[in-house]
């Protein structure tokens, strides 16, 4: 349905795209993954035809209709469900004609049976349906364009150019606008379309539940693969290996015949088979290596000065904007230093509201906030990413905000994200949309927050890199706070979840994907039940009571495997300094230079024995904390 051959495109003197080619089969949901900046937009503008290739060919049906969000997002009086209606082009023409062609009666009954061959009369309940699922409710599809944001108004981009129903749909990252239940919803969606799809997102779940093939792109070229972007990766994962495992053998072949050339080159004898070699050798294409990638370089640096829970507790606590008009009420959070958190909920809820509480960004209208003294806390925003002086460098931003460090101190920091060397010295005008995000984090951090918050970090990073942040976030010592539509980042960095709806936040005792269910109406709890997870099952006060009683649970084998990790930690740095004071007196410190050799054995005996017994512990704790999640 879609072919692409020998494609190349230029921009600036740098080629985007190298003489990609692929088969693109029909009714095929493909999702076009790469790099920030491998050239996926670009690729897309050419199957648009926004953009013409230098060189190649694109084939395509000549009655294809394609569908793609245009840049500029609608606006005006006219309202979303006015918006979304007037996307079905043929429909808005025939009802304009049949209200003027009332004296042609064949022209008017051909209009009406047109109309209802192309169900014209139940487009306003589908497209009502669609800005439903996209978070318009009956109150907001009837407001006027211009009273909404720039994100609310690319929902109802968005929803007109699901609502048009083209043959081949193009979407460019959409669920950077929408929330986790909207993503849920626009998922869902996009597996029962009836059309062909060509999508750049970098949200692991949506790639593997909506696409059935992966055009990777990569160094200006693309391969297909079949399948969703696990399988995408394991195939990926086999063809690199391969890659290395030639790299090797042609590695070691070419030594052999440089080897062979150095030591026979001089020899009359065998001069020609050393020449010949070394024409083989000179023809020898070099097989790439992977190169290190700086863009996947997260560390968040961990305080040292660890604080005593509670780090942070709400009592009855209220939080808004306007006096006497609050958005949040009732709030009775604890977060500990080792709390991992997502807060649920859908956009316009609360939930950077009660972010901006926990930041200390805003003042509790009623109740109390007791928070550590002496905690720091990093706070990230999109609004950060957005406000970075262009014209200044990250190392002048970062120099700016470290006053009294040290120059290498301010590089370190700096380095710990990807910006070392050149990198740090580079304007940040000229970095992409995942670098300046990386930015605003290593400048958030600077100073070794006991928490973190990070409030959508994933809108400019692709999938590799939203991988690396998820690794750094779980070696991260602190509290981590999160708000993301990445339902993958979540599932791996979040161990509590709290839901922000109907003006309150609490605790949800079900699973992420107990809240998918919900979200998608598999699973409709009654009353109280879908604050707390429990699916509607009927159990009142009797389950919620459970359910807090397995929270609580839950939360003291966390601390107590935490206090044995560090306990842990404690006893093999002191069995290690015991072990260099017997093997190398000059490192060990004053108190055991003064012991005896004897003494030294039995001390490290006694340390042993409670490392093994910590360790036992440890272990039981931890298979009781995994059989209780």
């Amino acid at each position: 349905m879609l072919n692409f051959s020998n494609l190349t495109v230029r921009l600036g003197g740098r080629t985007i795209l190298d003489r990609v080619s692929a088969a693109l089969p029909p009714r095929a949901k493909v999702g076009l993954i790469g790099r920030n900046g491998a050239g996926k937009s670009t690729l897309m503008k050419v199957m648009i035809g926004s953009l013409e290739a230098d060189e190649g060919e694109l084939e395509k049906p000549r009655a294809l209709r394609i569908g793609y969000i245009a840049q500029e997002a609608p606006s005006g009086t006219t309202t979303p469900i006015e918006a979304v209606l007037a996307a079905d082009t043929e429909r808005a023409a025939l009802l304009a004609e049949s209200e003027s062609c009332h004296d042609d009666h064949d022209r008017l009954g051909e209009v009406y049976d047109r109309l209802l061959a192309i169900d014209a009369y139940t487009a306003p309940a589908r497209a009502s349906t669609i800005l439903v699922g996209l978070g318009f409710d009956e109150e907001m599809q009837g407001r006027p364009l211009d009273s909404y944001s720039g994100g609310w108004k690319m929902r109802v981009a968005l929803a007109a150019l699901l609502f048009s129903n083209p043959d081949l749909l193009l979407l460019d990252e959409p669920s950077n606008h929408l929330d986790l239940e909207a993503t849920l919803w626009l998922e869902s969606f996009l597996k029962s379309y009836p059309g062909m799809i060509v999508i750049i997102s970098h949200e692991r779940d949506l790639l593997n539940n909506v696409v059935d093939h992966i055009l990777h792109l990569e160094g200006g070229k693309t391969t297909l693969y079949t399948g969703g972007y696990d399988s995408f990766e394991k195939q990926r994962a086999e063809r690199l290996a391969q890659l290395a495992a030639a790299k090797a053998a042609q590695d070691a072949q070419r030594a052999k015949l440089q080897d062979y050339i150095a030591r026979n080159s001089a020899r009359a004898s065998t001069a020609k088979q050393a020449q010949s070699r070394a024409k083989a050798l000179a023809k020898m294409q070099p097989i790439a290596a992977m190169a290190e990638d700086p863009t996947l370089s997260f560390d968040f640096p961990s305080p040292s000065d660890g604080l005593k829970p509670p780090l942070v507790t709400l009592d009855l606590a209220a939080v808004g904007y306007t006096p006497g008009h609050p958005i949040l009420t009732r709030l009775n959070l604890r977060l500990d230093p080792d709390d991992r958190i997502a807060l649920l909920g859908r956009n316009g809820n609360g939930k950077t509201t009660l972010a901006r509480l926990l930041a200390a960004q805003l003042k509790p209208m009623e109740g109390s906030m007791a928070a550590a003294g002496k905690m720091r806390v990093g706070y990230f925003t999109q609004y950060q990413v957005e406000e970075l002086d262009r014209d200044d460098t990250p190392l002048e931003h970062m120099t700016r905000l470290m006053k009294g460090a040290t120059p290498g101190a301010v590089r370190a920091q700096l380095g710990r994200f990807g910006f070392s060397g050149d990198k740090a010295t580079t304007k940040v005008g000229k970095l992409s949309g995942g670098e300046r995000a990386r930015l605003a984090l290593a400048l958030i951090t600077r100073d070794a927050p006991h928490m973190l918050i990070l409030d959508e970090p994933t809108n400019h990073l692709d999938v590799d890199a939203r991988e690396a942040l998820v690794q750094a976030l779980n070696a991260y010592d602190g509290c981590v706070v999160v708000v993301s539509h990445d339902r993958h980042m979540i599932e791996m960095a979040a161990d509590r979840l709290v839901l922000v709806d109907g003006g309150h936040a609490k605790e949800y005792g079900g699973s992420l994907e107990d809240y998918t269910d919900l979200i998608l109406g598999k699973n409709q709890p009654r009353g109280d039940a879908a604050a707390n997870g429990n699916g509607g099952n009927g159990g009142g006060k009797k389950d919620k009571k459970a359910a807090a009683q397995a929270r609580e649970a839950a939360a003291a084998l966390r601390k107590s495997v935490k206090t044995m990790e560090d306990r842990i930690a404690a006893l093999t740095a002191r069995r290690n300094e015991i072990d260099r004071a017997m093997f190398d007196p000059k490192q060990a410190t004053p108190a055991d230079a003064k012991r005896t050799m004897t003494e030294l054995m039995k001390l490290r005996a006694d340390v042993q024995a409670e490392l093994d017994t910590v360790e036992a512990e440890w272990m039981e704790a931890s298979e009781a904390l995994e059989a209780a999640a």
